[in-house]
C-alpha cells in the first residue's frame, strides 16, 4: 500500500477558496497512491474559533464536492482530512470525511474527544459519539482525529471493530511535538496496527503546528516523518505485517480487562447524525 500524507501548512494569508483549490490540485497530483491523508480543519483552520461558524459546511457542502473530484482523479482512497460541519439543527461537529477512488463519500467520523477543555472546540462544537471503520482493499481503516490520540480505550475499540490501519488526521501545537511523536508510535505498539497521522504544518491563528507527520507500523518503527514545514510525506507499507504481528506477539489475545466501547459504525451511507 502506497500512502502520502499531504502536510499542509494553512496560513491565514490563503482563502478558504484558494485553499481549497490549491489542496484539490495536491489530491490529483497523487496519481499511482493507494492512500491519501490531509490534517485536521484545514479549510478553515483548526485554531481560527472566530471563523468556524462562517466558514461551517454540511457534508454534501463544498469541500466535499472538491474532494470527491479530486479523489476520483487521482483514483485513490483519500482521507480529506476533517471540516467544520454544521448539521440540519445548526450543531457544529469537527467531521473527518473519507472518500473511496470513484470519488464517493464513504465514511464520515464526528471527533470524540474535544479539545479545548472551557474554550474553543470543547465549547462550540458537539462531541460524536460514534466508533467508524471502513473496508478497503488493504484493510478496515480506522478513524480518530488528533486529541483523540490521548484516550487509548477509542484505539482499543477501533481494533475490537477490525481495524488495522489507524488514520489519524491533527493540527497538533508545535509546543508538544513530541508528545505527538511519543502518542503516535504508542497507538501504533498498543494496537499493532499500522498508524497513518498527518498534522498540519506552518502557523495560523498565532498557533505554530507541529508537523512532523507520521507513518508508523505495528511495531511502533518509524517508515516515514515529515519535517516542520509543508511537504507530501510518502511511503510503502506492508498491511499484511499487522496479522503477522498480531500473531507473533498475541499481546490483544491475553487482555484481562476491557472497557465497554461507543457505538460502532462500518461502511455504508454516511449520514448527517455521524452514524454509519
Amino acid at each position: 500500500m502506497r500512502v502520502s500524507l499531504v502536510q499542509l501548512s494553512v496560513s491565514d494569508t490563503e482563502s478558504v477558496d484558494e485553499r481549497r483549490a490549491r489542496v484539490a490540485g495536491l489530491v490529483r497530483r497523487r496519481v499511482g497512491d493507494d492512500v491519501v491523508v490531509l490534517p485536521e480543519l484545514w479549510t478553515t483552520g483548526a485554531w481560527a474559533y472566530v471563523d468556524w461558524q462562517a466558514g461551517a459546511e454540511p457534508v454534501d457542502g463544498p469541500t466535499v464536492q472538491v474532494m470527491a473530484a479530486a479523489a476520483r482523479s487521482a483514483a485513490v482512497w483519500l482521507h480529506a482530512g476533517t471540516l467544520v460541519e454544521r448539521d440540519g439543527n445548526g450543531a457544529l461537529y469537527n467531521t473527518a470525511l473519507v472518500f473511496d477512488r470513484t470519488g464517493a463519500l464513504r465514511a464520515t467520523y464526528r471527533k470524540i474527544h474535544r479539545y479545548g477543555f472551557d474554550t474553543g472546540e470543547a465549547v462550540l462544537m458537539a462531541a460524536g459519539r460514534d466508533v467508524v471503520t471502513i473496508p478497503t482493499e488493504f484493510g478496515d481503516l480506522g478513524l480518530a482525529t488528533c486529541y483523540d490520540l490521548r484516550f487509548p480505550e477509542l484505539f482499543r475499540a477501533l481494533v475490537d471493530a477490525g481495524t488495522e490501519i489507524l488514520v489519524v488526521p491533527a493540527a497538533w501545537p508545535a509546543r508538544r511535538r513530541e508528545q505527538w511523536r511519543i502518542l503516535v508510535r504508542a497507538r501504533a505498539v498498543e494496537e499493532q496496527a499500522v498508524v497513518l497521522a498527518c498534522c498540519a504544518a506552518g502557523s495560523h491563528s498565532g498557533v505554530d503546528q507541529a508537523g512532523g507527520s507520521l507513518v508508523v507500523d505495528p511495531w511502533g518503527t518509524v517508515l516515514a516523518e515529515a519535517g516542520a514545514d509543508e511537504e507530501v510525506l510518502t511511503a510503502d507499507v506492508d498491511v499484511g505485517s499487522v496479522a503477522a504481528i498480531r500473531a507473533e506477539l498475541p499481546v490483544l489475545r491475553d487482555r484481562v480487562l476491557a472497557v465497554p466501547a461507543p457505538p460502532a459504525g462500518h461502511g455504508g451511507e454516511p449520514r448527517g447524525s455521524g452514524r454509519l
